[in-house]
């Protein structure tokens, strides 16, 4: 019961998040109209990333399907980097060939024990609506897979020292999809060719959802014996990255984590000037809803000593509520003033990184400071508001179990 009077004092976040559930619970399922090798390349998507299947099928027009099929080869590409039992004499060869394979209908992997595995055993239904894309569409797959597998290579056994490491590390596995999405938007036509055009920002679109996964997923990367921040600046702080773990060096991990975040914000406003050129609805969605959940995660994070603990998450409503908001460039840019302004609240004066974290958060203030109140589309009256705080207390156990699909919104910077 103490769960429901935590909700009952953010009363915007329930509404949103029944308002949420509603809506996904009347999702019409009708006569799935595609041809059997597409509708089993969206069933690979659903079983694969069911956060992402649900913006990439909101895409209009045949876009929807070039990206869609995108997802699957870079989620197959991806498999085969993460797969550690296979050895690197055969694992470096495959990764730098990897995009021919979209052009050999009958390759397979059958080998591989990853959970993602079946886009690689499954994989002749996939290259064969890749062939069945537009040539422009197919270009820019190819393009990307190519130089994402020479990159994934590079950093099989190369560790990430410095910042430019990082930067380099997250441009291969983050930065290039973006470019690669911006790519698939301007040959849709739904979108300007600026935005396909210019790849610092689409870089930094990738760039800041990457880094905000690395520093959020700290422990979980220990554990699994990987490690993505950059020695330059760990080693300041401690002797060995995972000495951030004990207890007894709480102070200075929380330093190099809120060192790592204000790195990840100097590319909030590449963010906002991407969005800006924006002119699709669907596309929007797609490209917004992420950034503003990566900022969100990130004030989350600053200067929180539970990242190295656990796993820092965001509250459900919240996120629902992030989610619904993140619709256009002026509710965005009110998101992000107000997380930046709940880091700014937490910003320790003894941090060594105190003043950079102050002078980027001046410089994104300056670009997302509303220029006027901006009405929530969410309002409700007392009455409503009442009714579903009561809804809510009658029926907890029935919300917490059909809120999941929020909680995979959270958790899926996405991987």
């Amino acid at each position: 019961m103490e769960r429901v009077w935590r909700w009952l004092g953010r009363p915007a976040e329930l509404c949103n998040l029944l308002r949420f559930r509603l809506a996904a619970a009347s999702t019409p399922t009708g006569k799935d109209p595609l041809r059997a090798s597409l509708r089993a390349c969206y069933q690979h998507l659903n079983q694969t990333s069911r956060s992402f299947a649900a913006v990439i099928q909101a895409l209009d027009g045949e876009l929807r399907h070039a990206v869609c099929i995108f997802y699957l080869v870079l989620r197959a590409l991806d498999t085969i980097e993460d797969d550690m039992t296979i050895s690197l004499e055969t694992k470096v060869p495959m990764l730098h060939e990897f995009h021919s394979y979209l052009y050999q209908p009958e390759w397979r992997y059958t080998e591989s024990k990853e959970k993602d595995k079946q886009v690689l055993e499954d994989f002749p239904t996939i290259s064969l609506e890749f062939r069945n894309l537009a040539e422009v569409y197919q270009d820019v797959i190819t393009d990307i897979c190519r130089k994402m597998g020479v990159g994934m290579a590079e950093y099989l056994e190369k560790k990430v020292n410095s910042v430019q490491d990082l930067d380099k590390y997250c441009h291969y596995v983050a930065g290039l999809v973006g470019i690669g999405l911006s790519r698939l938007f301007s040959a849709s036509e739904l979108e300007d060719p600026i935005v396909g055009q210019d790849t610092e920002l689409a870089n930094s679109m990738g760039l800041f959802l990457q880094k905000t996964n690395i520093i959020r997923d700290y422990l979980q990367d220990q554990l699994e014996g990987r490690e993505f921040w950059p020695r330059e600046v760990w080693s300041r702080y401690a002797k060995k990255l995972s000495d951030f773990a004990k207890p007894e060096n709480a102070d200075v991990a929380v330093q190099c984590l809120n060192e790592l975040i204000t790195n990840a914000l100097h590319h909030v406003p590449d963010v906002l000037k991407y969005l800006s050129r924006l002119k699709n609805q669907s596309v929007f969605n797609f490209c917004a809803i992420p950034q503003a959940m990566a900022i969100a995660t990130l004030a989350a994070c600053y200067n929180n000593k539970q990242v190295f603990r656990g796993v820092v998450k965001i509250r459900k409503g919240q996120a629902v509520t992030v989610m619904m908001d993140a619709t256009n460039v002026q509710a965005v840019k009110a998101i992000i003033y107000q997380y930046v302004e709940e880091i700014y609240q937490k910003i320790p004066s003894t941090d060594p990184s105190s003043n950079k974290t102050q002078q980027i958060i001046a410089t994104v203030r300056t670009m997302s400071l509303p220029s006027s109140t901006i009405v929530s589309r969410n309002h409700f009256s007392p009455i409503y508001l009442s009714c579903a705080m009561l809804l809510a207390a009658l029926s907890w156990q029935y919300l917490s179990a059909m809120s999941k699909a929020s909680e995979e919104y959270i958790q899926a910077g996405e991987n």
